[in-house]
């Protein structure tokens, strides 16, 4: 779905309140066919869930029964829903697809729980990529998730926070690097190229194996990559067992941002897309922690729009105008004399989430203006 960066886009949204007659989960099937989903076509189609599993041992993740509710109103379109997230660049429990899954059910998110089927995007080692070329300032070729591609619908379920690289972690930073496959992500973090940490290299060879540029040599049993060969390609990264190979992530915040924005654009230009967040237990760091914090502010409510641009700005303009709540990150960066007209800026003042959705706009992905509905 298009915008111009004039026109405002339609995002909807209901509280966390319940009643006897109407329970949050139901408040959320309302909400969501409200914002018009079942005006995708569904219909014997596959319908990715894209959403963050949380890393173990955090507890500000989203609860499974949220993607249910997803998952069970696109079955009643005829629809065939995944839960689907990508590997990721760093060193946890969600770096390869085995111990992904293994995150995942731990979390609650299994196909008992959810009602349907739990695939990692970009397969085994992370390197399971379609390369969707895009007329990017930044990115030419993006490398997203197999299994995102394959799908014919996108479906995001975001957990609204504030994120230490992004400002924000909403729709885009959940499409954009979500969706990026371990390579991808790399391009995204880094403006260079990846190295290997000489002390944990194991000298097993799996990089120079799997290197189509033979950019990796071994120097006294350890792996060095010839950067002058080396194309950035990522690959080195996906297949080391010990993450001896890391991304050199000394890309600038704001080229991260407009980066996650060319890599959203790249997943959804040529597939119906919707999006529904979640601003509740909105913690100061990205759920990829092993741990969280207490929420900064009180939790506001869910929001839907076919917009990633607009719901992120909703959602971050709905934060923006609670009390902080006391003894968090937030309230304590207030009393040391932050900003309080940003609190995104004011827990982490190196970044500007504005900077990545001025560039959506600029790419058509969306509008920063929207008219916000309340359903009740």
């Amino acid at each position: 779905m298009n915008h111009r960066s004039m026109e405002r886009s339609t995002v909807y949204f209901t509280d966390f309140h319940a009643t006897f007659e109407e329970n949050l989960l139901q408040k959320l099937a309302r909400l969501v066919r409200a914002a018009g989903i079942e005006t995708i076509d569904f219909q014997n189609r596959f319908a990715a869930i894209k959403l963050h599993f949380g890393e173990p041992g955090n507890l500000a993740y989203l609860r499974p029964n949220y993607a249910k509710v997803l998952a069970d109103v696109v079955k009643s379109c005829g629809g065939r829903p995944f839960l689907t997230d990508c590997n990721t660049l760093y060193v946890g429990r969600r770096k390869n697809a085995l111990d992904h899954l293994d995150a995942a059910y731990e979390n609650g998110f299994n196909p008992f729980a959810t009602g349907c089927q739990v695939i990692v995007g970009d397969g085994l080692k992370g390197t399971d990529e379609t390369l969707v070329p895009i007329d990017g300032e930044y990115v030419k070729e993006a490398k997203i998730g197999r299994a995102v591609m394959d799908a014919d619908i996108l479906i995001t379920l975001n957990h609204f926070k504030v994120h230490e690289c992004t400002g924000i972690g909403g729709a885009l930073k959940n499409i954009g690097m979500g969706c990026g496959s371990r390579a991808g992500k790399m391009e995204m973090h880094s403006s260079g190229k990846p190295y290997v940490e000489q002390e944990t290299c194991i000298s097993c060879g799996a990089c120079r194996k799997n290197c189509a540029h033979s950019a990796i040599s071994f120097v006294e049993r350890k792996a060095k990559i010839d950067h002058g060969k080396c194309v950035g390609c990522g690959r080195c990264i996906g297949v080391c067992p010990v993450d001896a190979v890391q991304a050199a992530q000394d890309e600038a915040f704001d080229i991260v941002n407009k980066k996650i924005s060319e890599y959203t654009l790249a997943v959804v230009k040529d597939k119906p897309h919707f999006h529904v967040s979640l601003v509740v237990d909105v913690s100061p760091y990205c759920d990829c922690h092993a741990e969280n914090d207490v929420p900064i502010v009180p939790d506001v409510g869910m929001f839907a729009s076919f917009d990633p641009v607009a719901l992120d700005v909703a959602c971050a303009d709905a934060v923006n105008r609670q009390t902080p709540c006391e003894d968090g990150a937030l309230s304590h960066a207030l009393s040391r004399g932050a900003d309080a007209g940003d609190y995104f800026a004011a827990i982490h003042p190196a970044t500007n989430w504005r900077s990545g959705i001025d560039h959506a706009v600029k790419l058509g992905l969306g509008s920063s203006e929207y008219e916000l509905i309340d359903i009740g």
